[in-house]
């Protein structure tokens, strides 16, 4: 027997809504670990207006409250209209799916160590969601795991360890807006955390500097040399000193971090954008190191397609095979979309979705609260 989920993805990048279609095999046990393919997936374009209303809800500002319950509907539209678009690309109907599997946009989060309450909050309100597509819907997957004492993140490193475990290290990195690392011990044990900014950053120097959303191929940065103090002074930041479990976002790496780094420096942009590349290189590069002596390294996120920033890896990691994940049986564009999928899953088979020894939590619990179609 075979279920179809959706898992519906917008991360710090706040670039598009990865809409995933994954289709699932039987689970006779929790033990076992579900085959899935993936059916169709696509990157539902977020409008400028709406990615700028997201960006200013990710730090304090007036009428937060008013902003936030307004913007929550609006992309639960967004995300129902991603999950009906994924459908028709597949030609498949609403009541052929079980359920889909939603994120949420982030707009903030304050993990253990940064507040006195910690709290995590992704808006894209779930009911609108299963209203307009008629599928039951799983949404905050996050807060459960930070209710145990967890960092509510990364969730990924559950998924990798169900798909991409094998007999030797192995480490997978995600490289979206926040860069993260799943270690898969040969040994079967399993760790992971943020390891710092993966693309926000160098998204936004180059549409400051050159008006383009992203960097293409990593070019710009390519052209461009590290400014070794600039270099210092960025990854000085005491998050990466810091032990896992760790988190982070928006509220860390920002442009203001990236001011205050420059203050007093006279860098041309190029290698600017060639620094933030080394810094997102090297902080995964340093987690890496500590893991293992060598193995293989799966890249997804959209800095798999950074050619720059895979050769930055590669060099620092000449004992490790850099690949993306498409070369181990899931695209790199799509590998965060099923994770949300397999999540929804594990939340309607009552089966934990996160990994106390990655977040910090007290111990395994099912995440994520189910809205009936």
């Amino acid at each position: 027997m075979t279920e179809l989920y959706v898992g519906l993805m917008s991360g710090t990048s706040v670039d598009c809504i990865d809409a995933v279609l994954v289709e699932f095999s039987s689970q006779e046990s929790a033990s076992s670990s579900p085959a899935l393919r993936t059916v169709a997936a696509i990157g539902h374009p977020i409008t400028a207006e709406t990615r700028d209303a997201i960006l200013a809800l990710c730090a304090p500002g007036p009428s937060e409250l008013d902003r936030s319950g307004q913007l929550d509907r609006q992309l639960g539209s967004h995300f129902a209209e991603a999950t009906l678009a994924v459908l028709r690309e597949a030609n498949v109907a609403p009541s052929e799916v079980r359920a889909i599997g939603s994120h949420g946009q982030t707009v903030r989060h304050r993990p253990p160590g940064t507040v006195s309450t910690p709290f995590t909050l992704q808006i894209g309100d779930p009911n609108t969601i299963a209203a307009l597509t008629g599928i039951t819907t799983v949404a905050d997957f996050r807060r459960r795991d930070m209710a145990l004492g967890g960092q509510g993140a990364p969730l990924m490193p559950a998924f990798h360890n169900a798909v991409f475990r094998t007999n030797q290290d192995r480490a997978v990195v995600n490289i979206g807006g926040m860069a993260n690392i799943t270690e898969l011990a040969a040994d079967g044990g399993v760790r992971g955390y943020d390891t710092g900014p993966g693309n926000a950053l160098l998204d936004y120097w180059v549409k400051l500097h050159l008006d383009k959303p992203y960097d293409a191929d990593g070019a710009w940065a390519a052209s461009g040399s590290p400014h070794p103090e600039l270099l210092n002074r960025l990854l000085s930041d005491q998050f990466f000193a810091a032990p896992p479990p760790k988190s982070t976002g928006r509220e860390a790496f920002n442009p203001s971090w990236l001011e205050r780094a420059c203050s007093g420096l006279e860098v041309a942009p190029a290698d600017v954008q060639a620094t933030l590349a080394e810094v997102t290189a090297a902080s995964i590069a340093n987690g890496v190191h500590e893991f293992s002596a060598g193995g293989e390294l799966l890249v997804c996120g959209g800095g798999a397609r950074n050619k720059d920033l895979m050769n930055r890896l590669q060099r620092r990691l000449p004992t490790w095979s850099v690949a993306p994940t498409d070369q181990y049986g899931l695209d790199a564009d799509w590998v965060e979309g099923a994770g949300f999928a397999w999540l929804a899953r594990q939340t309607l088979l009552g089966l934990p979705g996160n990994c106390p020894e990655v977040t910090g939590a007290e111990k395994s619990t099912i995440l994520g609260a189910i809205y009936p179609a």
